[in-house]
């Protein structure tokens, strides 16, 4: 030991070279069982101590603590939800390991009847991974460190995806040029299908991304999208292209369309129960065979003194062209003519779904005339005459 002081005073080394000197010393006078209770050894202790301590910046302890809290809480949720999917199974009669989420969405509908128009306040009962929200992954190391490239940028995930979407660009330039240096014909049966699909909603691309974006980076993701689907070899590169679309038929709507039952008769029906537009609540209920026949609150078509109500009720019958095979029965009540119509307009194209083939539920989907219409008379705002209108500005 004396030795190794002494040329440490001949030259400066480093503390690392004064380490590695002590601990083979160390390890010299312990394997001849000479106590190593020194100065030297406690050195060595402090060394290894502090190589081992690593320094944790208040930021990363604060999201350790949310992330640990957030993890205890789904997991409670968890456990909640799968001892409340079994009793529900057990109160439906059906056996709680086959129990699927669809069977728990129509026992909540059987058991909960509700006519609340807004379906966020609706009984539900929904894995906890849909109803509470993605929370991000650390993005920094215990040292404070940023892990992503464009931690900076303020959205990395969002960023990332457009930096994504330009490097397929490139790559798909790449290849037409060494098509065209080969003088090669390209793949005919290679084409990129995406007319039964559409990009994600802005609400949607969020969810994926788990961060908040703009009107306008939305608009640009939707721009770049456009044009790499615009290329001719675009279809190289489908997996990319299909993470941010959604088909416009699912399949379930196979799975929903409700069997027809039947009547005294013997003819099927199918009756479509909350029908909502604006105000206007009812039910609709369609018989086949029919003859053409529309009852609307015990009257005729003539129950509405406009041409467009009227219209409105006709569109879904002349698009599918079963206007003369089936009879209409609805009961309807509350709104004015242009809400009543739209109801029964959306609870006539809701029923007929079990009459006609799947080509033509494409096509009724495409159409829109699947699709609910939500939307309501916007409330008047304090110190203007109407929603949107405001009082004559004046200059002079």
């Amino acid at each position: 030991m004396a030795l190794c002081f002494s040329v440490k005073h001949l030259f400066p080394i480093s503390k690392c070279y004064v380490k590695n000197i002590i601990l083979n010393n160390v390890c010299k006078y312990t394997s001849k069982n000479v106590p190593t209770t020194n100065h030297a050894l406690d050195n060595m202790t402090d060394w290894e101590t502090l190589s081992k301590k690593k320094k944790i910046s208040k930021a990363m302890k604060a999201y350790l603590e949310r992330a640990k809290e957030h993890d205890e809480f789904m997991k409670k949720q968890e456990f909640e939800y799968k001892i409340g999917k079994r009793h529900l199974a057990n109160m439906m009669g059906e056996d709680p390991e086959t129990f699927t989420q669809k069977d728990v969405d129509r026992a909540i509908e059987y058991l909960f009847p509700s006519g609340i128009y807004d379906p966020a306040a609706r009984p539900l009962m929904k894995p906890p991974e849909e109803v509470f929200p993605a929370r991000k992954a650390a993005e920094f190391d215990e040292a404070g460190r940023p892990h992503h490239f464009l931690f900076y940028t303020g959205k990395p995930n969002f960023f990332k995806l457009l930096h994504d979407g330009a490097e397929h660009i490139q790559q798909a330039y790449n290849f037409e040029d060494k098509v065209i240096r080969k003088k090669a014909v390209p793949d005919p049966n290679g084409e990129l299908n995406i007319d039964n699909s559409i990009w994600l909603t802005k609400e949607q691309l969020e969810q994926v991304l788990v961060e908040s974006i703009t009107d306008l980076e939305y608009d640009n993701f939707k721009l770049l999208m456009e044009r790499l689907i615009s290329l001719p070899y675009a279809y190289r590169h489908k997996e990319f292209i299909e993470k941010y679309r959604k088909p416009l038929v699912t399949q379930r709507f196979a799975l929903e369309i409700p069997k027809p039952s039947y009547d005294d008769e013997g003819r099927a029906f199918v009756t479509t129960y909350e029908c909502l537009r604006k105000k206007a609540r009812g039910d609709v209920t369609i018989r086949v065979p029919g003859t053409g026949k529309i009852t609307i609150n015990g009257k005729d078509l003539t129950y509405f003194e406009d041409v467009q109500p009227r219209e409105q009720v006709m569109f879904p019958l002349f698009f599918t062209n079963m206007q003369d095979r089936v009879d209409v029965e609805c009961n309807i009540e509350g709104g004015g003519p242009s809400g009543q119509s739209g109801a029964i307009r959306w609870g006539i194209a809701w029923g007929l779904r079990s009459f006609v083939d799947k080509d033509m539920l494409e096509k009724m989907q495409v159409a829109g005339l699947l699709t609910r219409d939500h939307r309501r008379r916007e409330r008047k705002k304090p110190g203007q005459p109407g929603a949107r209108k405001k009082p004559t500005w004046k200059r002079r």
